[in-house]
C-alpha cells in the first residue's frame, strides 16, 4: 500500500495563523475493509470557512481536533476497491480533507463526470462556493431588475459568481476587490458594472458613485472597513447576504466604539434583512443550482477562474494567504494528477 502524506492542526491560532500551527506527517495506508475505498486526492479545496474550524470557539460545526487532518473537500480518484458501487479510476467529490489518500466508506461520495467539465470545477464554481453564491443570493438577497447588487471579494470563488448571477436576473452588480488588477478582472472579464477597490485611500467614496441609487442588496463575504463603507448606502428594504467575515477571522478581541445601538436603529429605521447562512440550509436547491450554473456556463453567461497552488506541501501558506487575500480565484491545491 502506498504511504499518505496528512497536514494536521498541531495548535490554534491566536490571531493570524502561522506554518506552526500546521505539522506534515507521513503515515502508511491502512488495508481496505469489505466497503471501503482508498481515494487518492487530486485537488484540494481551500477556503476561508477553514480558519474557524482551527478554533475551539463555540460554532455552527465542530472544530478540528489537535493533531486531526485538517478540513477540506476533495477531488478523488478511486485508487482501490473493496465497494461495489466504485470502480478504480472513478473520479469522486470527497470531504477527505489535507491529505494525499484517504480510507472512505463510500459514503457522501459523489461520481464526477470529466467530459462534462473539468473536475476542479466541483470544488469552485459548481462546487460548494458555487452553491453558496446561488443559494445565498436568490434566497435571500432576491435581486430585482434595476436594482444594485454589492459584492465584496469579487474576484473570489464566491463574490464572482454572486455578480454574475446579479446581471443575469437582470440587476446592476457591483463588485468591491482588492487591486486594479482583480478590478479590471470583475469589470472586464465577469462583466460586472462597476468595481471598486478597497485598498484605495478615497474607497468610501468611489463606492459612493459606483452607487448614486444606494444599494439594495450586499453580499457580506468581507467585514471590517468595507462593510463600514457599505452600511450608509443600503436603502430602504435593503437586503444583506452575510456569508463571511474574512477581514474579521484573525481577531483576537474587538476594541473600539461600540456601534451596534447605531446599527440597529438603522435595522429598525430603514426595514434593513440582515441574515447569516450557511448553504448547507438550501441542500433542498441543489439540483436547480447544477442545472442553472451548468447552462449559464455553456452560454457564456458565468465565468469562473481557478488558482491552483501545486503540491499539498504547499496548502499551509496558500491558506494564509487566501485569509490575506492574496489568492485571484477559487483557491486549489494540486495533490496528484
Amino acid at each position: 500500500m502506498p504511504t499518505n502524506t496528512r497536514i494536521v492542526l498541531a495548535s490554534r491560532p491566536q490571531g493570524r495563523p502561522s506554518p506552526t500551527d500546521f505539522r506534515i506527517e507521513t503515515v502508511e495506508v491502512p488495508a481496505l475493509n469489505d466497503g471501503e475505498v482508498l481515494l487518492e486526492t487530486l485537488f484540494l479545496s481551500l477556503d476561508p470557512y477553514m480558519r474557524g474550524r482551527m478554533s475551539d470557539a463555540k460554532s455552527y460545526a465542530k472544530p478540528v481536533e489537535i493533531d486531526a487532518v485538517m478540513e477540506g473537500g476533495t477531488v478523488a480518484r478511486v485508487a482501490g476497491t473493496r465497494n461495489a458501487r466504485f470502480s478504480i479510476g472513478d473520479i469522486v467529490l470527497a470531504h477527505s480533507g489535507w491529505q494525499s489518500f484517504a480510507v472512505s466508506d463510500g459514503a457522501g461520495l459523489r461520481k464526477l463526470d470529466p467530459s462534462a467539465a473539468p473536475v476542479s470545477t466541483a470544488l469552485g464554481v459548481l462546487g460548494m462556493p458555487g452553491f453558496t453564491a446561488y443559494s445565498g443570493l436568490l434566497t435571500i438577497g432576491k435581486p430585482k431588475t434595476g436594482e444594485t447588487v454589492v459584492v465584496a471579494a469579487a474576484s473570489g470563488a464566491v463574490g464572482s459568481v454572486v455578480g454574475q448571477i446579479a446581471r443575469i436576473k437582470g440587476a446592476r452588480a457591483v463588485g468591491i476587490a482588492g487591486g486594479p488588477e482583480k478590478c479590471a478582472y470583475v469589470r472586464d472579464e465577469l462583466g460586472f458594472d462597476a468595481a471598486v477597490d478597497h485598498r484605495s485611500p478615497d474607497f468610501a467614496a468611489q463606492l459612493e458613485a459606483a452607487c448614486p441609487n444606494g444599494i439594495d442588496v450586499y453580499f457580506e463575504n468581507v467585514g471590517g472597513h468595507v462593510w463600514d463603507a457599505v452600511f450608509p448606502l443600503l436603502n430602504e428594504f435593503a437586503r444583506v447576504p452575510v456569508c463571511g467575515l474574512i477581514a474579521q477571522y484573525n481577531e483576537i478581541e474587538h476594541s473600539g466604539t461600540d456601534r451596534l445601538p447605531t446599527m440597529m436603529r438603522a435595522v429598525l429605521t430603514r426595514s434593513l434583512t440582515i441574515r447569516g447562512f450557511i448553504q448547507r440550509e438550501f441542500l433542498d436547491q441543489r439540483a436547480a443550482f447544477y442545472r442553472d450554473m451548468a447552462g449559464w456556463i455553456s452560454e457564456g453567461k458565468v465565468h469562473y477562474r481557478e488558482d491552483i497552488v501545486d503540491g499539498l506541501e504547499n496548502a499551509p501558506g496558500a491558506f494564509i494567504g487566501l485569509l490575506e487575500g492574496k489568492n485571484f480565484g477559487k483557491l486549489l491545491v494540486r495533490v496528484a494528477t
